[in-house]
């Protein structure tokens, strides 16, 4: 399937999600959740790539402190067709890196200490292609997006399990517009897990989505699945230090050592990516 299509699908089914589990309460009791939860998404867009940056210690690089760097990035947003994303580096050894900002005039291409020192310059310039991809494509706007319709399936189930050990949904639920209690307090276990399974397969589906666009913007989609490699084989060697809730904005998992972080990835398996992106380059060729 088509990742694009893949993706409005997935964001679909969150939002069936949200709306049955809404509508299985009560409608009162979706208003009331989903509101909270846009809150506190509304913040979390807007101060995301600060607080993000913060999270991980980056600090933002001048021109003359990163001359290379800075040509990459400036070179492949103009093929991108999008504003130079601001750069920063973070004092990480092992090698990684990540873009965030909610749209393309605020975009920030992040990278560590250790890729800078791992990767060839050809290898750094397909990874900081795929960084950029993530902005031209608006990723943060759709994983914002996914999270504020999965933060609401979180709110509403935790009332509702909250509901249940206090009698809160017991008789007169009906009356109200809700389901039995029996199965609303066993929607409301299953649906937190769907709806993370849903998230993390959305984050799989934009990973894809950036691999390709990325090698489209670089011209070079055998640098980028060299680096993958790479990427991969150093974060299972060195460990990560680095906030555990960001670790979905990496280009490879930080945590890929970590065999119960695995159970959960938020990243597609490197060796799909790498066969992907060897197909396009023949494809490409031919």
């Amino acid at each position: 399937m088509n990742n694009q299509i893949k993706t409005i699908f997935l964001l679909g089914a969150l939002s069936a999600l949200l709306i049955a589990l809404g509508g299985y309460m009560g409608e009162q009791y979706l208003y009331l959740f989903a509101g909270l939860a846009l809150v506190m998404n509304f913040v979390s867009y807007f101060w995301s790539d600060k607080i993000v940056l913060a999270m991980n210690r980056a600090q933002e690089v001048r021109p003359d402190q990163a001359p290379r760097l800075h040509a990459m990035v400036e070179e492949l947003a103009a093929r991108a067709e999008i504003p130079k994303p601001r750069v920063y580096v973070i004092p990480e050894m092992q090698a990684n890196a990540f873009a965030t900002g909610r749209n393309p005039e605020k975009g920030v291409v992040a990278v560590t200490e250790g890729i800078m020192q791992l990767l060839s310059e050809r290898e750094l310039r397909g990874v900081l292609a795929h960084e950029i991809a993530h902005i031209k494509n608006r990723d943060i706007l759709i994983s914002s997006v996914a999270a504020t319709i999965a933060s609401a399936i979180t709110f509403i189930a935790s009332a509702v399990r909250w509901g249940a050990m206090f009698g809160g949904y017991g008789r007169g639920d009906d009356d109200r517009g809700g389901g039995s209690p029996l199965g609303l307090l066993a929607m409301a276990i299953v649906a937190p897990i769907a709806a993370v399974l849903i998230q993390l397969g959305i984050s799989r589906s934009r990973e894809y989505v950036a691999d390709a666009t990325g090698a489209r913007i670089s011209g070079d989609p055998e640098a980028l699945a060299r680096a993958l490699e790479r990427l991969h084989q150093g974060a299972q060697a060195i460990p990560a230090d680095v906030a555990p809730a960001t670790a979905s904005m990496y280009i490879v998992n930080p945590f890929a050592g970590a065999s119960l972080m695995n159970l959960f990835s938020t990243h597609p398996p490197v060796q799909e990516r790498v066969a992907r992106l060897r197909n396009f380059s023949l494809a490409e060729a031919s």
